[in-house]
């Protein structure tokens, strides 16, 4: 196992944990992609996509970039949540202008009986980006490695790419409600595996991804999405050489669910720009930190709202204190579009503002 150079900046890993901070670190969702000249430049040297994702030197390339450009409290394995469907043998493949599209989708009752979690040889690409990620970091900021969830893996592979209807996965959550539990239970296992790999090959924290979650009915989440992502979390490595490895997981659109979330595990909870932090906090108490929850949007808007706008995320989770703790992020990826000054304006706020309120 490789040696990694002590952390220098811990402030992510302690508010994941409801630690004391000096002030509310952030990173951004998508922070490593195509609104930096720099990652569309190597994303071009790449010739694709997945020529990028697939290359351990790209992807340490473009998960570096936006650390280099701003200070940021944490940085995140450049990669892709459908590398895991991609190793079961679904033929993953990205069609310009439509996204990720899979040539074997999951239709029938056999090929259903017969997905099975990956060989975790076939990740291997993954776990060297990560280790080669940490060595060259050099403990400026933690690592995070992440994964989809069950559920919203399962909507790729049964539907065959993106969906905004769901009709596909839906009809068969209805209709065949066994299958469908085949699926995220071996997806449930196979997320597992890899992202413990994932720690093992340095991955400091890590994240379960549930883009789809808020497309489902409330009780078909509990059943279909919360509750495989609870048997993630049951499964994860927490301690890795001495050092703690929190766990965070996020549901888009799953904000009248906090509760249910803050119960399943794991060290903090997601939110979108969709809920109110104090109540977010108030129902959730001590159980969980909280990482959120700024409109990606609002990095179109003048240096001086955005300002304005990080001061009602930090004042509407309010002052620290022990046993809570709070990661400033968007309340989803960031746009493509985005002016990159928009983010430096954006992160020099959050940590001015946070000193000023502790200061207080």
């Amino acid at each position: 196992m490789p040696q990694f150079a002590p952390l220098q900046n811990d402030t992510f890993l302690r508010a994941l944990l409801r630690q004391p901070t000096d002030y509310t670190p952030v990173w951004l969702m998508r922070q490593a992609g195509r609104y930096l000249p720099e990652y569309r430049a190597t994303r071009e040297r790449a010739g694709s996509f997945l020529g990028l994702a697939k290359n351990p030197d790209f992807a340490t390339e473009v998960t570096l970039q936006p650390i280099d450009r701003f200070p940021l409290d944490a940085a995140i394995l450049f990669s892709d949540i459908l590398t895991v469907p991609d190793a079961m043998g679904l033929g993953l493949y990205f069609v310009d202008g439509e996204g990720p599209k899979f040539e074997r989708p999951l239709r029938t009752e056999q090929e259903v009986l017969a997905l099975r979690a990956p060989d975790l040889a076939s990740l291997d690409y993954v776990f060297k980006a990560v280790t080669q990620i940490r060595t060259e970091l050099n403990g400026r900021v933690p690592l995070i490695g992440f994964s989809g969830s069950p559920w919203t893996l399962a909507c790729y592979m049964v539907e065959g790419g993106g969906s905004k209807e769901f009709h596909t996965i839906k009809k068969m959550l209805y209709g065949r409600p066994d299958l469908m539990h085949h699926i995220l239970a071996t997806n449930a296992t196979a997320v597992a595996q890899y992202l413990n790999a994932q720690i093992d090959a340095g991955a400091q924290a890590v994240m379960v991804f549930d883009s789809w979650g808020g497309a489902l009915a409330d009780g078909a989440y509990q059943e279909f999405s919360l509750r495989y992502m609870q048997q993630v979390v049951a499964q994860l490595k927490r301690d890795k050489d001495g050092a703690k490895v929190p766990a965070i997981v996020f549901t888009k659109g799953g904000g009248q669910w906090v509760e249910q979330i803050a119960d399943i595990g794991a060290d903090a909870v997601g939110l979108d720009w969709t809920v109110n932090l104090a109540r977010a906090r108030e129902l959730v108490g001590h159980k969980v930190g909280l990482q959120g929850n700024l409109d990606p949007a609002i990095l179109f808007a003048s240096p001086e709202q955005i300002g304005a706008e990080v001061a009602k995320v930090l004042q509407a989770f309010g002052a620290p204190a022990a046993g809570s703790g709070h990661v400033f992020n968007l309340g989803h990826g960031i746009s493509q579009f985005t002016p990159p000054e928009s983010v430096a304006a954006m992160v020099e706020a959050v940590h001015s503002q946070s000193r000023a309120m502790r200061a207080a």
